[in-house]
């Protein structure tokens, strides 16, 4: 984390450290992660708890400021990231490297710091965040248990599965 930005605006720092927590809080070499991918062990509770942090946080920047654009931007990463992240396997691998916190954060920092995406959300994008919220999260349950039956199926079935 940039200690120049983290010293510089307060809205940051709450940003920053769920961020962190979410994408790069722990450390095997050189690789980083956070609980964003942990979290995807538990079905569907965890890629709906993942989702839920990284709209907290883009409510928390609309609250600061952050201009429709800027919030279009992350709610595409924090989507991005729920879909593909309710995908078994290959949704947790994503989300070992996709980390859509740390691409909001840098969007923040442009914003912020670079005073790029500038302009007030207006209370229609509070609530289109919210209508994203609620869709969001009814389509990863759904995703979730349609993943759930299928990896039911081939193992109840595996060898009309793999002829």
């Amino acid at each position: 984390m940039n200690t120049q930005i983290k010293n510089t605006d307060y809205r940051l720092r709450y940003v920053q450290k769920m961020s962190t927590l979410l994408d790069n809080q722990f450390k095997i070499g050189k690789f980083r992660f956070g609980i964003d991918p942990l979290l995807n062990i538990v079905p569907v509770a965890g890629d709906i708890f993942g989702f839920i942090m990284s709209v907290i946080i883009i409510l928390t920047l609309v609250q600061h400021g952050a201009s429709g654009k800027l919030v279009v931007k992350m709610l595409r990463n924090a989507a991005l990231d729920a879909l593909v992240g309710t995908i078994p396997i290959l949704g947790t691998i994503f989300d070992f490297g996709f980390k859509a916190n740390a691409r909001n954060v840098k969007l923040l920092e442009e914003h912020y710091i670079q005073n790029k995406h500038q302009g007030a959300a207006s209370g229609e994008i509070k609530k289109i965040i919210i209508a994203v919220l609620l869709v969001g999260v009814i389509v990863l349950i759904i995703v979730a248990w349609l993943a759930f039956l299928l990896f039911d199926w081939i193992i109840k079935n595996p060898k009309s599965f793999f002829q």
